[in-house]
Parts: C-alpha cells; sequence; structure tokens
C-alpha cells in the first residue's frame, strides 16, 4: 500500500523487451536503500524490484500492466515519480493508494496561477470523482477540482511542482490514474444494489 506521497523523482536509464514483458532501470537517490523483491510505485504503478546496481533499480512490467497503464510510452530519459510501500504505523499523509492503475487520462491544459499550477485531464467516463474527493494522478495524491462527467482539475503547489514530474507534463502528455479505493468499493455495492431493486437497469 501506498500513500501518493512522492519520495523521489528517478530517470530511466534503460529500457528492455523480453517477448511480451519489459524491463526498466530507473536511477535515483533511493537505489542504494532499495532491496531485491521490494515493491516500489512508479508513476503510480506498483512493481517489484527485480535487480538492483549503485544507484540503479529494475523492474519488470507484463502485459496487463503495459495495457492498462502508459508505461509503454516510456522513453529512456523519461523522468518517474517514485514512492515506496509505507510502512505499518507510518502516518497516512496522502490517501489510501494501492499502485494498480485504473486507467490512462490526458492532460487538456495546464494553467499557472500565482505561483501555483491548475492541471485539467480528460478521461473515460465514470462516476468515482467528487468535488475535494482524493485521485492519484501519475502516483500522486491530489484533490479533484471542478469534476464534470469525464474532465477533473488538481491543483499542484510549488513543493509538489518542483519535486515530480507535473513540471515536464504538458497538453496531450497521457497520466496513470487511481481511483479512490474507497469509493470503488461504494460504486460497487451500488451497482449490485441496483440490479437487485430494478433487475432490468
Amino acid at each position: 500500500m501506498f500513500t501518493g506521497i512522492i519520495e523521489t523523482a528517478g530517470t530511466i536509464t534503460a529500457i528492455e523487451h523480453d517477448r511480451q514483458n519489459v524491463h526498466f532501470t530507473v536511477s535515483s537517490d533511493l537505489g542504494p536503500e532499495l532491496k531485491i523483491d521490494q515493491s516500489l510505485a512508479h508513476d503510480g504503478v506498483c512493481l517489484t524490484v527485480v535487480a538492483l546496481d549503485g544507484n540503479a533499480h529494475t523492474v519488470t512490467a507484463i502485459r496487463e500492466t503495459l495495457d492498462r497503464t502508459r508505461l509503454g510510452e516510456w522513453r529512456v530519459g523519461g523522468t518517474v515519480n517514485l514512492e515506496r510501500a509505507m510502512q505499518a504505523g507510518a502516518r497516512l499523509d496522502g490517501h489510501i493508494v494501492q499502485g494498480h492503475v485504473d486507467t490512462v487520462a490526458e492532460c487538456l491544459a495546464v494553467e499557472e496561477s500565482g505561483g501555483s499550477w491548475y492541471y485539467t485531464f480528460r478521461y473515460a467516463t465514470d462516476d468515482l470523482l467528487v468535488d475535494k474527493g482524493s485521485i492519484c494522478v501519475n502516483g500522486v495524491s491530489l484533490t479533484v477540482v471542478e469534476p464534470t462527467e469525464d474532465t477533473f482539475r488538481v491543483a499542484i503547489i510549488p513543493y509538489t511542482h518542483e519535486h515530480t514530474n507535473f513540471k515536464q507534463l504538458q497538453a496531450g502528455d497521457r497520466v496513470n490514474l487511481e481511483f479512490d479505493i474507497i469509493g470503488k468499493y461504494i460504486a460497487r455495492q451500488m451497482a449490485a444494489y441496483r440490479k437487485v431493486v430494478d433487475p432490468n437497469s
């Protein structure tokens, strides 16, 4: 489990294709502190460390992960948001994040506003967002602003802008989204309830 509070940004140094799998090597200042089999969120995607070499670690993405996220768009030299799994007893500074990306969204606009930034995203229609609710964008825990049927905005403070890959994000880029787990459970229960009340719905 993660919290959506990014620890550092890493740089993709190598990409190796192995049949339907892809191995990504990422260099960061977390490298010396990692261990084999450790879970690490990469732009919000929970991946397992399979190799270590100094400041660099390697993870493997399978076909399911590549199809559901934007990892297939990663390129050598790109920047990745990194977060280690939450420790038991630690403060939950963001919100509950599983590292299981639900979908991707397109960045429609980036607006600077008095030292902070507003990002607008478009995503597949889904009733899982509420105003001032939580959303995980590229692994970052953020607050939903002004959601519509298929868009929403988030506000980024200077610290987050500087210490994540948001500073490189432009209109047209795609991002990983993970909806709030509590909202997903409620939506599933409501869907089951509606089928009982109205079997033809």
